[in-house]
């Protein structure tokens, strides 16, 4: 058993405290914030996320997993400390370190024996060798840096934390980046033990690549639209390619939380001040943002005028199975919709509560059809479970019209036709789902095809 310390009760440090004391170790996580600590002390869990409350709450009671507000009763006698705080984007799309800085000095002016630093946060390149600058600078007794950046998805950080497809370790000390592996070790995942930087590089990478092929397959749903051409059948085409897979070629309404939209900035922006010239970075960002906007064109093509309008947004969260309202597309759709006159009705299974400290003018309600009642129009934002299994007829009986704009492509035409909808969804022409035009007959090609040997 190790004695560990999480800096930080968020998405990435509540899962990591709670899941390394479910391994078998003593678990200290710390917080600045008075109201979380007492929440979790009393047996809540302040975000939405499956299995973890379950998680926290058994090994609370079993002694491994407590919390602090004190650095220094959190740092007491502990060997590893994990920093897992909030990285924001900052006002040019950098990360903002503010939180990050304050635990480094809080870690090196606390900590009383050996022990090692690791970086679970997503940090900018070179962040690992300045913390090693402040901890030196204090004359700490911590022995080394770690980067270990994080890879947990929202509404599955608990499975991902146990069943890793990797876990990366970056550090100028080799026998450092070993210790912290053998705390991974009872998970039986490839280590990849690298120098900080690398590491630190690594994450970003990784997410900056997995938002270019959500950006790519939109650019490409755009032109199936205008050419006739289904997104969904030339995703699944080209997904059949071992080269390419089909994870993440889902065309709808963009990408947003916590990681995507701010790795993606942070990366241009440190590309940026090194003297390189991110454009596609810069291009995935454009086209993450222009998949927002495409619904309010949709909307304006059998509506007219939105003026007065109400339009029911089913999804508040940027992805199902969390709470969490980080660069969820539905915040700006719904304030493009105000902005041009609409009445907002809308509906989450799950972040209700966040929403309502967030948005303004919105009616909130209690399920899909009570949003949908006397609507103009329904919007799928986020594809929660319940919303791909609704009661097309009673949401049709409810509804002043019967328009169904699909962001994230959960039906097809003929099911939505039947139930008397004018369905509009991404990538897909209005009353096409084979890949041919809608009126029945091939649409000319634009461009002379001959002699293509691809």
């Amino acid at each position: 058993m190790s004695r560990i310390s999480v800096v930080g009760t968020g998405y990435v440090g509540l899962v990591t405290g709670a899941c390394f004391a479910d391994l078998g170790n003593r678990v200290t996580c710390i917080d600045v914030d008075e109201k979380k600590v007492a929440l979790l002390k009393n047996g809540g869990v302040p975000i939405y996320e499956p299995g973890l409350e379950e998680l926290v709450d058994r090994n609370v009671r079993a002694g491994r997993l407590s919390f602090t507000t004190s650095y220094q009763e959190g740092l007491d006698g502990t060997e590893f400390v994990f920093v897992a705080v909030n990285t924001p984007p900052g006002h040019a799309g950098e990360a903002d370190m503010t939180y990050a800085r304050a635990a480094a000095h809080s870690i090196a002016e606390n900590l009383t024996s050996p022990a090692i630093v690791v970086n679970k946060s997503t940090m900018p390149i070179g962040t690992g060798d300045w913390v090693q600058g402040v901890l030196a600078r204090y004359g700490t007794v911590a022995t080394a840096v770690v980067s270990n950046p994080e890879f947990l998805r929202e509404g599955a950080a608990v499975a991902d934390f146990n069943r890793p497809d990797r876990v990366v370790l970056g550090a100028d000390d080799p026998a450092a980046a070993e210790k912290v592996a053998e705390l991974y070790s009872p998970l039986k995942a490839p280590i990849v033990i690298t120098d900080l930087r690398t590491a630190e590089m690594v994450k970003y990478a990784s997410n900056a690549f997995l938002a270019t092929k959500i950006s790519f397959i939109n650019e490409i749903a755009s032109i199936c639209e205008a050419m006739g051409a289904d997104v969904k059948q030339v995703a699944r085409g080209m997904g059949l390619d071992a080269r390419i897979g089909s994870a993440f070629l889902d065309a709808g309404i963009g990408f947003g939380g916590s990681c995507f939209p701010k790795d993606v900035q942070a990366l241009a922006h440190m590309a940026a001040l090194s003297g390189c010239h991110p454009q596609l970075l810069r291009a995935v960002l454009e086209i993450n943002g222009d998949a927002r906007r495409s619904i309010i064109l949709k909307l304006r093509a059998v509506l007219g005028a939105l003026d007065e309008k109400t339009i029911t947004v089913l999804g508040l969260a940027f992805k199902p199975n969390t709470d969490d309202l980080r660069e969820a597309p539905a915040l700006e759709i719904i304030h493009l919709l105000q902005s041009a006159g609409a009445k907002i009705r809308t509906y989450d299974p799950a972040a209700m509560e966040k929403a309502q400290e967030t948005l303004k003018d919105v009616t909130f309600c209690w399920d899909a059809y009570e949003a949908a009642r006397g609507a103009d129009a329904v919007v799928l934002v986020t594809e929660w479970n319940e919303f791909k299994q609704l009661d097309l007829d009673r949401l049709r009986s409810v509804m002043a019209r019967p328009i169904f704009v699909d962001g994230r492509n959960v039906y097809d035409q003929e099911t939505m036709s039947a139930h008397g909808f004018t369905y509009l969804s991404i990538g897909r022409k209005p009353g096409n789902s084979n890949g041919h035009a809608a009126n029945g007959t091939a649409a000319e090609p634009t461009v002379e095809a001959a002699g293509s040997t691809a």
